[in-house]
């Protein structure tokens, strides 16, 4: 019987085909980005870690646990409750929202605190809205009211709500920039508050820094405690928060537990406009494909555990998570049972509450985004003692030092944080 030569080289082909894609399978999530960055293998240090960089790609050396950073101590107010003279009586009263996420939550409090201090008025306890029509809710839903009103005693004195005989028409609307000083008090909320006897008070956003300033100011204690000492989480959301992050620390076990917050959301990026990269412009964010090679540069490991605040999953994030599989959203992690509530929709109050505590208390930050929320979680941090912010660059080389990138927060320690807590 003749042999088909067709059918030998059809077997060779076929056996051939087996053994490529075996080693494909072997082949990691890497071969399109090194073909991109070629290199030499050698050994480098970034930080206090040793690292290989292979192929234009950092990776740690065996036995190195990445280029973590140990927390400090947690700081300590350095207001106290003999810096506040006794409270005059009220003489009206100052009402005002919780709006946009705890980022503005916390500045909204600090300047409803001032205004009402100064005018020893009455705070009346503030409702929570979202930016979407029917997100509002009580201020019990997420922060602990008792904490809240036992904070401010002997502050200001805090009411859970108006008394019957005035109307909310009758309220004069006053708009105040963020980090209000006593002169504008003096010169456009007092002669209103004088005239009307009650106010609602907006704060505006004229900038969103928020770095410390070398004037002294006789409100300064009032906006500290107001800024860092009033808003604590009620007990099931911070339950919630809680369990999430226990989740990322039992994922993280390879990292002795340690992960890292990632502030990326695809829609605020579309807006942005931040699908290119490589430019020589200051950026204020970066796409999922930017912060995963900064991540690696830097000397994080594959096996790092990432969260990310984007509500649920995008495809656009894909690259990050075949770069960093253990890379998750809050639908990856939340308890099951809680998801009704907690997951509502898209962008509400709760989730934006749940990005803020974990970014805060992360064992790293990383701002893809610029604004508030890296400015106000920021301040969270250092009062934490969790210095490791790392504001993400496109890194021209194949390494770097992860140093280099601390937050100016932190590396100058121009926070407005550092004048409250010693």
């Amino acid at each position: 019987m003749g042999i088909d030569l067709r059918q030998v080289v059809a077997g060779i082909l076929t056996l051939t085909m087996f053994v490529m894609l075996g080693q494909m399978i072997k082949r990691d999530h890497f071969d399109s980005l090194q073909d991109k960055l070629p290199g030499e293998a050698q050994d480098v240090q970034v930080g206090n870690a040793n690292v290989i960089e292979k192929d234009g790609l950092v990776k740690l050396s065996k036995g190195s646990k990445g280029p973590w950073m140990k927390d400090s101590q947690e700081l300590k107010p350095c207001w106290s409750r003999t810096t506040f003279d006794g409270i005059e009586q009220s003489r009206g009263y100052v009402t005002f929202s919780l709006t946009n996420g705890p980022e503005y939550h916390v500045s909204q409090m600090a300047d409803a605190v001032i205004v009402a201090r100064y005018l020893a008025a009455a705070l009346v306890l503030p409702d929570i809205r979202g930016s979407r029509p029917g997100d509002e809710r009580n201020f019990k839903d997420i922060y602990d009211v008792e904490k809240f009103m036992k904070s401010l005693d002997g502050v200001v004195k805090v009411v859970k709500q108006l008394p019957n005989e005035i109307s909310i028409r009758d309220l004069a609307a006053v708009k105040v920039p963020n980090r209000v000083t006593e002169d504008h008090i003096v010169e456009n909320v007092q002669p209103i508050f004088k005239s009307k006897g009650n106010i609602r008070l907006a704060t505006y956003f004229p900038t969103v820094n928020m770095r410390k300033t070398t004037q002294k100011s006789s409100v300064d204690s009032v906006s500290c405690l107001g800024m860092f000492g009033t808003l604590e989480l009620q007990p099931e959301v911070s339950e919630v928060v809680d369990s999430m992050i226990e989740q990322l620390r039992t994922l993280s076990r390879k990292s002795d537990g340690l992960f890292i917050a990632v502030d990326l959301r695809v829609d605020v990026l579309e807006n942005k406009n931040c699908h290119g990269s490589g430019t020589n412009v200051a950026k204020s964010c970066y796409n999922a494909q930017e912060i995963a090679l900064f991540l690696r540069k830097v000397g994080f490991d594959t096996d790092t555990t990432i969260y990310l605040t984007q509500s649920k999953w995008d495809n656009s994030l894909s690259v990050l998570k075949d770069i960093f599989p253990k890379t998750y959203t809050k639908e990856n992690i939340m308890p099951e049972e809680k998801k009704g509530k907690f997951l509502e929709f898209e962008g509400s109050e709760l989730e934006k509450v749940i990005d803020f505590y974990i970014c805060s208390k992360s064992d790293v930050f990383v701002p893809a985004l610029s604004g508030l929320f890296y400015a106000n979680v920021a301040g969270k941090r250092i009062a934490l003692g969790k210095p490791q912010i790392l504001v993400p660059a496109d890194i021209p080389g194949t390494s770097a030092t992860v140093t280099n990138y601390l937050s100016p927060y932190v590396a100058k320690k121009n926070h407005l944080a550092y004048s409250c807590f010693c």
